[in-house]
């Protein structure tokens, strides 16, 4: 009998670690939606200009970074940008870690100092005009402060849409975060917790900064997925990661999203 069941136990420790290991597969992972090396899966969109012409090099990757710069521009003519990431997403976690490097290119807007953003729940930009600035989306806004004045990161712009805060319906173009200012040219992580059409959340280096509730468009109807691009506005900007955790397999049993949502937030990531 004790040897019938010493030659079971590698059996069931086999068993076990197949079962741990299917699990473990299972899980969600953080995916590099930028590959560090080119623009590959990334598609340009600039105002006045056709999808895909990614004018006066823009975009770009150097030393491992994404981008944007206007050395090559002669004059800037309210020439904003977006670069989309060739896939729609609908319950994420997404990442980004950027810094705000040199001087804005002249004739860029004031407001547009030290500004940039992450498009969540966009339009496509195929659907977009040739003139038409910003696509209809949220933006989670990312600002660089002034050396003097406070200006918190990671706020909620509206371009064409609306959310609800409070049960209220919210239509002000922009609303401020609670985040901290970062001044000169320090990396800040920015992660945005989006599930379907219900919650927003938006994170600065591991802190919860602003939470809303049922992003939609002006006529009202609700957002449950949609494109994400990186901005262009006129101001230099690095990204070094932009990475996400697709929820989307667990829309449909909310408490396993709810679980690894819960897990993933409280796991606080602070660059270096």
């Amino acid at each position: 009998m004790m040897n019938f069941f010493s030659g079971l136990k590698p059996f069931v420790l086999l068993m076990a670690c197949l079962v741990a290991s299917h699990v473990s597969a299972q899980e969600p992972k953080w995916e590099q939606l930028f590959n560090g090396k080119n623009l590959q899966n990334w598609t340009p969109k600039v105002r006045s200009f056709e999808v895909g012409e990614n004018y006066r090099n823009t975009f770009r990757v150097n030393d491992g970074l994404l981008q944007v710069r206007y050395d090559d521009y002669d004059e800037f003519k309210e020439y904003f940008g977006h670069l989309f990431y060739n896939e729609s997403f609908s319950h994420y976690l997404l990442a980004v870690e950027y810094r705000f490097v040199g001087e804005q290119v002249p004739q860029g807007p004031a407001w547009a100092f030290r500004n940039s953003g992450i498009m969540i729940h966009g339009q496509d930009p195929e659907d977009m005009r040739v003139e038409q600035a910003f696509p209809v989306s949220i933006e989670v806004q990312l600002l660089g402060g002034n050396g003097q004045d406070e200006r918190p990161t990671a706020n909620v712009c509206t371009p064409g849409t609306k959310y609800k805060k409070n049960g209220k319906i919210i239509e002000a173009h922009c609303t401020k975060s609670s985040s901290a200012t970062f001044h000169g040219d320090q990396w800040v992580r920015v992660e945005v917790l989006v599930l379907g059409d219900s919650v927003v959340r938006h994170f600065v280096n591991g802190e919860e900064v602003l939470y809303y509730e049922s992003p939609q468009t002006d006529d009202g109807q609700l957002l449950s997925q949609g494109t994400i691009s990186l901005q262009a506005e006129s101001h230099p900007i690095d990204f070094r990661k932009v990475e996400i955790v697709d929820f989307s397999p667990y829309k449909d049993n909310q408490s396993k999203l709810q679980q690894l949502a819960t897990q993933l937030i409280s796991e606080k990531r602070i660059p270096n």
